[in-house]
């Protein structure tokens, strides 16, 4: 398969210094608001890059379920292979890559674990279904069919069918502390635009453009 030639020019509108928000979680905010207006799927689905106890990489699709200055919230397994190559080394990055709009939003930080009462106040928003999949699955582990896993999902269902779901106690969630926020506007002749917000020792925002 030739695939040298597959490109095309990013025309769409471009980034300006004047057109960012001072701080970049304000920033995202509305980069998100215009991707969801824009019909963008899964606006808040992001990509998660985490490194193991060899320096290997690893990259996996989560969802954002909170944001706010203090960070970005994802929930997840706490014995899943992400949430251990975080408790080896919590330097992750986050990236959103809303492609048909021609932007890209990358988060460089730390994460850190959500307290208990953070995560039950998201368990008990979520579809049944998804709480009883919670419950069901050891994330990352291998099993031998789908026909196993729905086995035991149908056996946690009835399980629990007179009750509600309590929080599993191998379930959370991690808040990424941003310090590093880049927005990236596809720009012609692959002259993009980025303007790269670094946290000082201060806590107060940086904001520059890199060249593309």
């Amino acid at each position: 398969m030739d695939i040298k030639n597959e490109r095309r020019e990013y025309l769409r509108s471009g980034l300006s210094r004047q057109q960012l928000a001072t701080d970049p979680v304000e920033q995202f905010e509305h980069w998100l608001q215009e991707a969801k207006d824009h019909g963008i799927k899964d606006p808040t689905a992001m990509m998660l890059a985490t490194v193991d106890a060899t320096g290997q990489p690893s990259q996996r699709t989560v969802l954002l379920k909170q944001f706010d200055s203090s960070g970005f919230v994802f929930y997840t397994n706490l014995e899943s292979n992400k949430a251990k190559q975080i408790a080896d080394n919590n330097r992750v990055s986050l990236i959103f890559p809303w492609l048909t709009m021609e932007r890209q939003v990358m988060i460089s930080g730390r994460a850190e674990r959500v307290s208990t009462k953070e995560a039950l106040a998201y368990f008990v928003t979520r579809p049944r279904d998804s709480q009883l999949a919670a419950w069901v699955s050891k994330q990352s582990s291998p099993i031998g069919s789908r026909e196993l896993l729905m086995g035991k999902f149908a056996e946690i269902k009835q399980r629990f069918a007179q009750q509600d779901l309590s929080l599993p106690k191998f379930w959370g969630g991690f808040r990424v502390v941003p310090e590093r926020v880049e927005f990236w506007a596809g720009g012609a002749q692959r002259l993009h635009d980025r303007f790269e917000y670094l946290r000082d020792n201060e806590g107060a925002w940086n904001v520059e453009r890199l060249q593309p």
